[in-house]
Order: C-alpha cells, then sequence, then structure tokens
C-alpha cells in the first residue's frame, strides 16, 4: 500500500480511459491510435487509499454521499443560474438562439454568466474559452474603498476544460483560494443540466479545440455516476494506419468504436510533478506546447472543487486490468523519503513481474525533453507491440458492471437504435440499395425534373407554343403517375415510423443513429493526406449529364427526405391536375414531419442534389407547415452561403452560429440545405426578425469554366435562385481569383432584375500560412474578375461592365480574410484562435447589417413561398 509522504507516480498501460480522455499521439511518434486517461488516487481525509497490488481488490470508499455534499451541488447550481434546469434539461436550441450577446464580445459579470459565456466561446471553436476572466458588474472607479484593496477577491479566474476529465474527479491536494466556482464545477454542473444532445455538442466542440473529455459524470445530488458513451459517439478522429505491408494511410472512425490501446496515468500520492503537464507535453508536436489535459498551472488550477469529485474512476480502471497490463513508474524523491520510495518499489517489482527498466525517476536536474522522448518512446513501442485494444463501448460494459449508469441506456435510445439497424442491415451496397430502395429518385425524378424545367423557361418566352406547354403537362403528369403508382419500401416505411415517433427525444435519438449508421457503411476507409484534406477543389471540367455528380455522393438522412418529397410531390401534381381526389392523399403529412426535424434542428433540403432542381410543392408543403408552427413568430432573414466546395464555407456557416451542415467534400451531400436559427423574442423587436433562415449551398456550384455549356447555366441558374431569395449572402473564396462564375452571372442577373442582397466575400486561407492585410491592389484583383469570366457573363447576359461596378461593392466593408482553421497540422491540430475570432467579427457584422435593414426587407414565411414559386 502507498505509505504517506511517498512520491510516486504509476504509468500504466491499461485498457480503459479513466478520468478523461486525450486525443489521440501524433501519427510520427505512433502509427496508431492511442487513448490516454488521467486519474488521480490519493489518500482521503487520512485514510489509506486501499489499493492492494496483486491481490484483485479495490477497497476505495465506495459509501453514499454524505448530505453536505447534495447540498453543494444545489448551491453551486443556484451559484451558476442553472437549478431550473434540472427537471426541463437545456437544450442545443437553447444553446443557439440569437440574442443581444451574438453581437458582442462580452465578459462575464457575474457566476449566471459563466455557463452561457462558456457555450458561446466553445460553439465558436474558441480556445480561450477554458481562459475566461470574471469581472465586476461595475467599474473600478465605483469599487468602495474598502473594496480596493480586495481586487484579487473581486475577480474570478476560471479555466472550464483543460484537463477535462481526469481531475475533474481527482481530489484536492493543495491548500487553495477561497473563490466561487472552479472551471471544473462549472463544467460539471452544465452537463448535469443539459440534454444528452447538447452534452453530444459540448464533447465534440472540445474535441475540436483538442481539449481532453470527460468519461464519468458524478451526481452527488441522485447518488449515481453516469459514463459518457452517448456523449462520446459523435466525435469522430483521424489516425495513421500502418498495414504490415504497403502505404500507410489516414483513417477516421468514431472515438466510441475505434480499438485502440489504452494508457492510464495514476497519481499514487501528493506529487511536485504534474502528471497532467507531462501527459500535454507528451502529446503536444515539436515546439508547440498544448494544454490538452487541465493542470495546476493554468488559471483556477489550484482552486477547490465542490462537486466535480468522484470516487469510482480508479475502481473502473483496476477492473479492465489484464494479466499484460505493463507497468511504469515514474519516481521523484520527495522529502527525503528516496530510500521509503524504493524499498516500496523492491516490493511492488516481483509481484507486478517487472524490472527496473520499468522504473523511471525525475528530479530537478532531469533533462525535461529528454524525459518526454523516453515516456514516448515507452508509449509507441507499447502501442507498436500486440496488445489487447478497447474501446470506449468496451469500458461501457466494465461500468454497467461496476453500477454505473450509461447514458445510452434508455428505453428511448435504444427503440431508435433498433429501428437503425433494421434499416442498415438492409444496405449491402449503397448504389443498389438507392437503386431498390429509393426507388422514385431513379429516371423518373430526373426526368420530371427537366421537363419541369423546360415548362419555366417557357415563362420567358413571348409567346410560347400551346401545343408544346400541352406536351410538357402531359409528360410530366405521366412520370408523376407512374411514382404515384409505387409504394414506399420497407426501409423508407421504417424510416416514416422513426421520425414518426410522438417523443421528441426518440426522433432525436433516431435521426443521430441514422446519420452514424449510414457514415459507417463502408467503414473503415482510407484518408487523404492532410494538405489533401485542406486543399479540397473539385475539378474545372464537369460532366456531360447534368445530374451525374463529380464525386460519390453517400448514402445519408436526406436521402430518405428526399424520397417523401418524391412522394409528396407525385402526389401533389396529381391533385392539382384532378386525377387524385384531396380526401384520397395520404402523404399530406409527410412537409409536418419533416418540420418538425427542421425546428429541432436538422438541415432540410431545399435544392434537389440528385435532380439540381428545388422540388416547389415539397418546399412550399415545408414553408407553409413551418409558417403554422412559428404561428405569429415568421418573420424572417434568409442567409445564404456560395462557394465552390472545399472552400470552407460549410464550416464557417457552423463555427458561426453552431450549425451542423455536413463539412469535407468527402462527405458532404450535393444538394443545398436549409437550417432555421431562432431569435431570442427579447432580441426579435431590434433585429427586426424572429427567425434566420441559413441556406449552404452544398456542392451546386462546382468552379465550371465552359460558359456556355449546360452544367454552367443551371449553376448560374441555381446561384441566381439561392442569391434571389437571400437578404445576405456570404461567398466563399479559396482565392483572390476564385469567383465562380456561376455566382458571377448571378449577381449581373439579380441587378438586372434590381434585387441585390448584402453580400459580403470570404476569402479563406486554407494551408497553414499567416494571412497579411490585402492591399489595395490585392482587392481590385479580387472584385475585377478575369476576363474569360466577363466574357461567360456577358455571354449569356448580353450586357458588359465590370463586376466590381455592377455590384457597387464597398471595398472595406465587404471583404474578409480568415486565417487558417487549423492550428498545425491535422489530425492533432486544434481549430486556430485566429480563425476563432476572424468568425465572430465576420457574425457581428453579418447581424449588425440585419439589425440596421442593411440586407434588405425582412420576409415571412408567405412572401417567402412566393418568391420560391418566381425565381
Amino acid at each position: 500500500m502507498a505509505s504517506p509522504g511517498i512520491e510516486v507516480e504509476l504509468l500504466v498501460k491499461g485498457h480503459s480511459d479513466l478520468g478523461e480522455v486525450a486525443p489521440e499521439v501524433k501519427p510520427s511518434d505512433s502509427q496508431t491510435s492511442v487513448a490516454i486517461a488521467d486519474l488521480e488516487w490519493r489518500e482521503m481525509e487520512g485514510d489509506d487509499c486501499g489499493f492492494h497490488y496483486g491481490d484483485g481488490t479495490n477497497e476505495a470508499h465506495d459509501s453514499d454521499f454524505p448530505t453536505v455534499e447534495r447540498s453543494r451541488l444545489q448551491e453551486m447550481l443556484s451559484l451558476l443560474g442553472l437549478e431550473t434546469y434540472q427537471v426541463q434539461k437545456l437544450t442545443l436550441q437553447d444553446s443557439l438562439q440569437i440574442s443581444f450577446d451574438s453581437m458582442k464580445n462580452w465578459a462575464p459579470q457575474v457566476p449566471k454568466d459563466l455557463p452561457w459565456h462558456f457555450l458561446r466561446k466553445l460553439q465558436a471553436l474558441n480556445a480561450e474559452a477554458r481562459n475566461t476572466t470574471m469581472v465586476l458588474d461595475m467599474p473600478p472607479e465605483a469599487w468602495p474603498a474598502e473594496k480596493e484593496s480586495q481586487m484579487e477577491e473581486e475577480m474570478m479566474y476560471w479555466d472550464p476544460a483543460e484537463d477535462v476529465a481526469a481531475d475533474i474527479y481527482s481530489f484536492s491536494e493543495l491548500p487553495m483560494p477561497d473563490t466561487p466556482v472552479n472551471p471544473l464545477d462549472l463544467l460539471c454542473a452544465l452537463l448535469l443540466s443539459s440534454d444528452t444532445f447538447l452534452q453530444q455538442e459540448v464533447l465534440l466542440k472540445m474535441s475540436l479545440c483538442q481539449f481532453a473529455l470527460p468519461l464519468v459524470l458524478p451526481d452527488s445530488e441522485n447518488h449515481y455516476h453516469t459514463f459518457l458513451l452517448w456523449a462520446l459517439r459523435g466525435v469522430v478522429r483521424t489516425w495513421w494506419f500502418q498495414p504490415p505491408r504497403g502505404l500507410g494511410s489516414f483513417r477516421e472512425d468514431s472515438v466510441v468504436l475505434s480499438r485502440v490501446p489504452t494508457f492510464a496515468f495514476v497519481r499514487m500520492d501528493v506529487s511536485s510533478n504534474s502528471k497532467s503537464q507531462l501527459l500535454n507535453a507528451v502529446l503536444s508536436p515539436a515546439r508547440r506546447q498544448w494544454d490538452c489535459f487541465w493542470h495546476r498551472d493554468l488559471n483556477l488550477g489550484t482552486n477547490p472543487r465542490e462537486i466535480a469529485d468522484g470516487k469510482k474512476e480508479y475502481k473502473l480502471l483496476y477492473s479492465m486490468r489484464e494479466s499484460t497490463t505493463k507497468y511504469y513508474f515514474i519516481l521523484s524523491p520527495y522529502r527525503g523519503k528516496r530510500n521509503t520510495n524504493l524499498r516500496f518499489l523492491n516490493r511492488l517489482i516481483p509481484v507486478l513481474k517487472i524490472d527496473h527498466s520499468h522504473v523511471l525517476v525525475k528530479v530537478s536536474s532531469t533533462d525535461s525533453e529528454g524525459f518526454v522522448r523516453r515516456i514516448r518512446a515507452i508509449m509507441c513501442g507499447v502501442a507498436r507491440s500486440p496488445c489487447r485494444r478497447a474501446s470506449v463501448e468496451d469500458m461501457a460494459n466494465a461500468a454497467r458492471k461496476l453500477g454505473l449508469r450509461v447514458d445510452e441506456d434508455f428505453e428511448e435510445c435504444q427503440k431508435a437504435k433498433d429501428r437503425m439497424e433494421k434499416i442498415i442491415r438492409k444496405v449491402k451496397d449503397v448504389d443498389a440499395y438507392k437503386r431498390d430502395e429509393l426507388r422514385l429518385q431513379g429516371d423518373p425524378a430526373r426526368k420530371a425534373a427537366q421537363v419541369e424545367r423546360e415548362f419555366c423557361q417557357l415563362q420567358w418566352v413571348s409567346e410560347p407554343p400551346e401545343k408544346h406547354r400541352a406536351e410538357l403537362r402531359r409528360r410530366v403528369l405521366e412520370l408523376r403517375v407512374q411514382q404515384n403508382g409505387q409504394e414506399p419500401t420497407s426501409g423508407v416505411q421504417e424510416f416514416i415510423l422513426g421520425i414518426s415517433s410522438p417523443s421528441p427525444s426518440e426522433r432525436q435519438y433516431f435521426l443521430r443513429w441514422m446519420e452514424w449508421g449510414l457514415a459507417r457503411l463502408g467503414q473503415p476507409r482510407p484518408r487523404q493526406s492532410p494538405e489533401t484534406l485542406l486543399t479540397l477543389r473539385p475539378k474545372l471540367g464537369g460532366p456531360s449529364d447534368l445530374t451525374e455528380p463529380l464525386w460519390p455522393e453517400p448514402l445519408g438522412v436526406e436521402h430518405f427526405l428526399r424520397e417523401m418529397g418524391q412522394f409528396y410531390e407525385a402526389e401533389s401534381c396529381l391533385v392539382e391536375a384532378g386525377r387524385l381526389p384531396a380526401g384520397q392523399r395520404r402523404f399530406a403529412h409527410f412537409p409536418g414531419l419533416a418540420v418538425e426535424l427542421l425546428l429541432g434542428g436538422l438541415p432540410l433540403e431545399l435544392v434537389d442534389g440528385a435532380t439540381l432542381s428545388i422540388p416547389v410543392r415539397w418546399v412550399t408543403g415545408l414553408l407553409k407547415e413551418l409558417h403554422v408552427r412559428l404561428d405569429r413568430r415568421s418573420r424572417l432573414v434568409v442567409l445564404s452561403a456560395l462557394g465552390v466546395p472545399g472552400t470552407g464555407k460549410s464550416t464557417l456557416l457552423n463555427t458561426m452560429f453552431g450549425l451542423k451542415f455536413a463539412t469535407g467534400r468527402s462527405c458532404s451531400p450535393r444538394g443545398a440545405f436549409m437550417q432555421l436559427l431562432p431569435v431570442a423574442e427579447g432580441f426579435s423587436q431590434d433585429l427586426g426578425c424572429d427567425q434566420i433562415l441559413v441556406i449552404d449551398s452544398g456542392g451546386l456550384i462546382s468552379g465550371a469554366l465552359s460558359s456556355a455549356g449546360d452544367r454552367f447555366e443551371l449553376e448560374a441558374s441555381l446561384a441566381t435562385l439561392l442569391m434571389g431569395l437571400s437578404n445576405v449572402t456570404v461567398v466563399s473564396l479559396a482565392e483572390t481569383k476564385d469567383i465562380p462564375p456561376a455566382v458571377l452571372h448571378a449577381f449581373l442577373r439579380l441587378e438586372k432584375m434590381g434585387h441585390m442582397p448584402n453580400y459580403q466575400f470570404v476569402y479563406q486561407n486554407l494551408h497553414d500560412l499567416p494571412v497579411p492585410s490585402p492591399k489595395p491592389r490585392d482587392r481590385r484583383q479580387l472584385l475585377d474578375p478575369p476576363s474569360d469570366l466577363s466574357r461567360a457573363a456577358t455571354h449569356l447576359e448580353k450586357q458588359g461592365g465590370g463586376f466590381r461596378t455592377l455590384a457597387g461593392l464597398a471595398e472595406r466593408q465587404h471583404v474578409w480574410h480568415i486565417p487558417a482553421l487549423w492550428h498545425g497540422a491535422p489530425p492533432m491540430a486544434a481549430v486556430s484562435l485566429g480563425y476563432s475570432e476572424a468568425i465572430f467579427e465576420l457574425k457581428r457584422c453579418l447581424l449588425e447589417n440585419i439589425r440596421n435593414g442593411l440586407s434588405n426587407q425582412n420576409k415571412n414565411i408567405q412572401q417567402l413561398i412566393e418568391l420560391v414559386r418566381r425565381l
């Protein structure tokens, strides 16, 4: 047993992530993914810790939490203003609301500001979310004289996530100053007050910032600990895979499913060395220190914790051990106890079957860099050797045996999972499944879209031949009759049942399970190199078939909703033609089901990615249903983002507003999608709208240069449509000469129509290079399109003029240069602070323009419906 005064740290190669899990060891050091756990185990209130080596027991105290701890939790929740969210939990939609705070870079002034400030910063992927200063509500000159000398006590510095999990559940070792809130208490209280979907979003954003993630959430009030399996499912990590033969490649998968070597770092007693700082040094790339794990040298790092303590994590670690577990000890002389330490270790060596090479000595004169290299070498050696690999799901099974609650073990979650598995089991080949199970999206849908496109173009002909118009009506009706004769397949019916559940939570669980299940089809799949990932660009030339995708489109939830839309389109067409009585409709409720998903935060398809057209009846049905659901809060501002895939527009929108648009060309659907952002009631009058409808152009605009090609005409028409619907348009560019010709054409056509949205050009640096402030000449190059693009536009519009003249662009107010997304090289890179701050400034500018009326007049939903039909 560990004795008082002995300083020893245990580096264990085990099979569970306890306390908190860190990102992987960088590929250059280990050609595999590993999980790192950080845990403290030390004497509690004078009692021996009760850990016996070799006898398979753990006698740690596991008694009920005392009453005083329950009251501490309530006091903490009340202090942070979270007590009202213990029954009705805080939701993801609550955190996405646009309010006064969305437009200012504010600092928390009272403890109740802390949870919201942390969520706002985390939503924006701002690494400073962990290092925030709470300022006093009154200016210093207004402080009373007796308070002025106590300035240090009147300010609270907090840092809510750095070592996030391990030290969340460890015990304090040093006397600490009296401060209102420990940062880990804040994180614990926030997670306890959030529903499972917001918990999932918090952990996802923390992972993108390369923060260590919590595994176990303590709740002293209700006498249980929760293993965060569901909350971790959304985290996808990338690692380097090296087969025994051949070339290596990057792979990606959920951290929950990946089977990896697991390392646990445990402190056996008070130590002058910080194990968390050691872990950070091991995980950090060369010459870049990154505080993945929270440690005592950070802001409030030594402050006492009121609710973020736990007693079961070590027991979980111990239960996951096996005969092949390797033990290493880091020994530091402490209080002259060198001989005591050696005697202690000499007793352990034969029990654990280790030799003296497993004992590392670290003193003040030890070369820190050399010591870190040695730890890395040990870990890489263990990871490369044959060893048992464990997943987070395996750890959850062990947690259940120990009596811990697992956040997935709810009836609604499991019912949704079972329904997803019924659908996924039938998908043997994606292309075959689309053909056999999603039948309405085949040739009839493409042909119907083409005929309706031709019919719409007749509106612009001065005297269209009536015979041709009648022929087009006959052809489209024939195709819709053919579609209406089909029945939804078993997979589509199962999907409809899943989103028809009367329980909102079950619907959300089902959608998440579907997203993950469909994403894993064909996994594991190799990934491209980081350089390729950062410079994804579609090829300039497009295929001859207008509806042939420029890259394979993965099967996603949008395909099932698209199928529902086609059923609704066909049935509505027959009702309009008098071929079907309105009372015999079977699919009239489909828009209502889809709108519930939209209100729950799911992006819905506005432009069909398969046919490159708007299903007008389906979209009209969605908007009408949305108008009914929103009742009197239906004033809209439409914000769209256009650009070639790979220019970062979806990531920009997600970072700016916390949205969920698909990112990355390899997994991004082809159509344009819309998502709804609610505006807080107290802010809607000031902003001038109740909702912001955000549209992402997805993969619609390829950047093809052929001015006379059919694809260019189609892309230009779609760009005109999206910008014509918008009050504000963001054009995302990868290079200063990268204005897509289709977007240029849309500006020209809209100017001719007299409709010009407020627009912002965003140049995004896709490489990890510094971005200098643009010179006036650079701005002119950005705004004056190359001559070939001008010729392409004038060829279609029969008018000349430079783009800058037509648009009336104000240089300094409409052009943004955004730094690189990553700080370092993926997959170990975190989102750069410069990127996050630049995106916030762009967001503030957009909202200011909306509030000041620079984005033209807002629309109600009925006006938007008419605009869709007209465009």
